[in-house]
């Protein structure tokens, strides 16, 4: 076993020395490679700026290493996140965007610990995995993969690649209050965003937040001691990153900046000088970074040719890219609500698609309303406490926003309908499609559809068997879902198509006009009965609309009983859009809890279906409904 590993070791050597070239410059070595990540949070550290935040660790990591300012989650969510982060291929590219979805992953897509591992890395994750696919077998890609996984435990001049992850920060710290008088922050110093109520629930759970944020970076602190005391530090590079934005409402699950831009510091030790991203130590780094990057930017440290497959580009090494023009970013599933945008990022505009625009933002996730703070942000706007700002969260979205980030950094003034950025907006516009188009998007095929298509296969393989028109897909989604009445008659024959996923977009399109669509009725009520439930469920949805209830509430009962749960969830959602309380309704969603023996949490129909009881102020026991959550 170590004779194999020595040899390792001089393969991957001399490839590195084949590839960089042999000059005083470079090391006999390969660097060791430390991740340490945390969860949920934005740049709330000292080194960003924020003076609120109490961050000595990552203050002190960020004047011995490179900070970069522009640097982004693809997901602003853990899995689809961390898929991406795994493959170097965006989630939404490996049909991996919906949240925990576990669909499998395409073998022509490989995990990055298996590259390093072939040429004699010691590999470690200590210990989150969360990879949104059932197709990565953590014991089989990591050498250890658990909360035991360390370095220390590689054999004798074996170079590592170690993840430690901590939970600290995880949005979960804020469900259970603190008392105030046990809090470091003070809730009456903070200082809201612009789009956050000023409610006593707001205050506290954003200065708890803090309180984690600064526990947070002492355990990033005690990693860091640990490195220096086994006499490390000067061998290894030393990645730190936030998983992606949060966690109060509005910022994680949302493709903003709070959802998406997290601190990111690399430190290189000066042996490796060679890979300095800029002058000197301490210097911050305003190269567009994300997740997808990583991989590639691992693979140049290494010495390893990058392979074409990846979409992202290497920002340090021998095969370091140009600076990127644009990040890009997405959204689909989250957890039992459906609400799909995609947005672009240049150093100074974000654009967002929203492809759902007649759900609100705020659409009640159980987990999510675990926080005081978002009830209290929603009661506040029921009660009509809300400015304009404040309320946009809880209306109807528009097709698209584009905001000024510099001049405009929690992004509340939407210069989309502005003639002064028409240049703008159409430009990054563009760079949406060309991205979407370039990765094979798989999100324009409705989730439940994509299973009755694809069965087991991963999705990243059938969006390139030639079964689907992404660019036709991507034409009636872009035509439906902007809202205009003069496209009915193409809405109309979208809904006619033999494409399912046509159909859908057009009865999309025509549930969006509400009234405007009474000419199309007729065809919504011949889609009622359509093969894919994703097209019945928004043709049902439509015709509430326009005031057929009864047919629509018939189709709806109807997919409650699917053997897809991601077409009972659909179905639940578009209930909850039309407000329909009726007996019959409200007997129909419990009738499909009680088929369910499988009260696991993670069946998200199921989260759904909770949801609405809440909603309609039922109580479970009374009908024998036991949510064991």
């Amino acid at each position: 076993m170590k004779l194999d590993c020595i040899m390792k070791r001089s393969a991957f050597v001399a490839a590195f020395f084949i590839l960089f070239g042999c000059n005083d410059k470079v090391p006999e070595e390969l660097p060791n490679i430390l991740w340490l990540t945390s969860e949920d949070n934005s740049p709330f550290a000292g080194c960003y700026g924020d003076e609120f935040a109490t961050t000595p660790n990552l203050d002190q990591l960020a004047t011995e290493g490179f900070l970069y300012t522009h640097a982004y989650a693809n997901a602003p969510v853990c899995a689809p996140a961390r898929n991406t982060i795994i493959t170097g291929v965006y989630a939404c590219s490996n049909g991996n965007q919906h949240m925990r979805s576990y669909y499998s992953k395409s073998e022509k897509v490989k995990t990055y610990p298996e590259f390093l591992r072939e040429i004699g890395y010691y590999c470690t994750n200590n210990s989150k995995t969360d990879y949104n696919t059932a197709s990565i077998d953590q014991n089989i890609i990591w050498d250890e993969c658990s909360r035991e996984a360390h370095y220390k435990n590689r054999a004798p001049g074996q170079p590592f690649f170690a993840v430690f992850n901590t939970t600290i920060s995880h949005e979960s710290s804020v469900h259970n209050p603190i008392p105030n008088e046990e809090l470091r922050h003070n809730p009456e110093d903070v200082v809201l965003p612009p789009y956050h109520p000023d409610t006593p629930e707001m205050r506290h759970d954003w200065a708890q937040y803090y309180d984690k944020i600064e526990d947070m970076d002492t355990q990033i602190g005690k990693w860091l001691q640990e490195l220096e005391e086994a006499g490390l530090a000067e061998n290894t590079i030393v990645f730190y990153y936030g998983d992606h934005g949060g966690v109060l409402a509005r910022s994680k699950r949302y493709v903003y900046e709070s959802g998406t831009h997290v601190p990111f510091i690399v430190r290189i030790p000066e042996k490796y000088k060679y890979l300095f991203p800029a002058e000197k130590p301490g210097s911050k780094v305003h190269r567009l970074v994300s997740f997808v990057d990583l991989v590639p930017t691992l693979l140049s440290i290494a010495g390893i040719e990058i392979p074409d497959y990846l979409q992202g580009n290497a920002f340090l090494g021998k095969q370091k890219t140009e600076d990127p023009e644009y990040a890009f970013m997405f959204r689909g599933r989250m957890d039992e609500r459906y609400d799909m945008c995609r947005a672009v990022r240049d150093q100074k505009f974000r654009y967002i698609r929203n492809y759902m625009p007649y759900r609100i933002y705020g659409q009640h996730l159980e987990y999510l309303w675990r926080a005081p703070s978002i009830g209290s942000w929603e009661q506040a706007y029921k009660k009509g406490e809300c400015n304009e700002v404040q309320s946009v969260f809880w209306e109807p979205k528009p097709a698209e926003e584009l905001y000024d980030t510099e001049n405009d950094p929690w992004e509340v003034n939407n210069l989309a309908h502005d003639p002064a950025y028409k240049e703008v907006l159409e430009r990054m516009r563009k760079a949406n499609k060309d991205w979407m188009m370039r990765i094979n998007d798989t999100g324009f095929i409705p989730e439940a559809d994509r299973i009755s298509r694809a069965g087991d296969a991963p999705f990243y393989d059938y969006m390139r068997s030639g079964n689907v028109n992404l660019e036709k897909l991507l034409e009636a989604a872009e035509t439906a879902t902007f809202g205009e009445e003069e496209n009915l008659p193409v809405l109309l024959s979208y809904l006619n198509d033999e494409e399912s996923a046509v159909r859908y977009w057009g009865a999309t399109g025509l549930l969006m006009l509400g009234d405007a669509a009474l000419p199309a009725r007729q065809e919504l009520e011949k889609a009622l009965g359509d093969e894919s439930p994703n097209v019945a469920v928004v043709a049902a949805e439509a015709l509430y609309k326009l005031g057929e209830k009864e047919k629509g509430r018939k189709t709806l009962l109807g997919v409650l009983e699917h053997e897809n749960p991601f077409a009972r969830c659909h179905a639940l959602n578009a209930i909850d859009g039309t407000g329909d309380d009726s007996r019959e309704v409200v007997q129909g969603v419990i009738g499909m809890i009680k088929k369910m023996p499988d009260m696991d949490r993670n069946r998200y129909d199921l989260r759904a279906a909770r949801g609405l009881i809440e909603k309609w102020g039922l109580d479970p026991l009374a009908y024998n409904l036991v949510f064991n959550w």
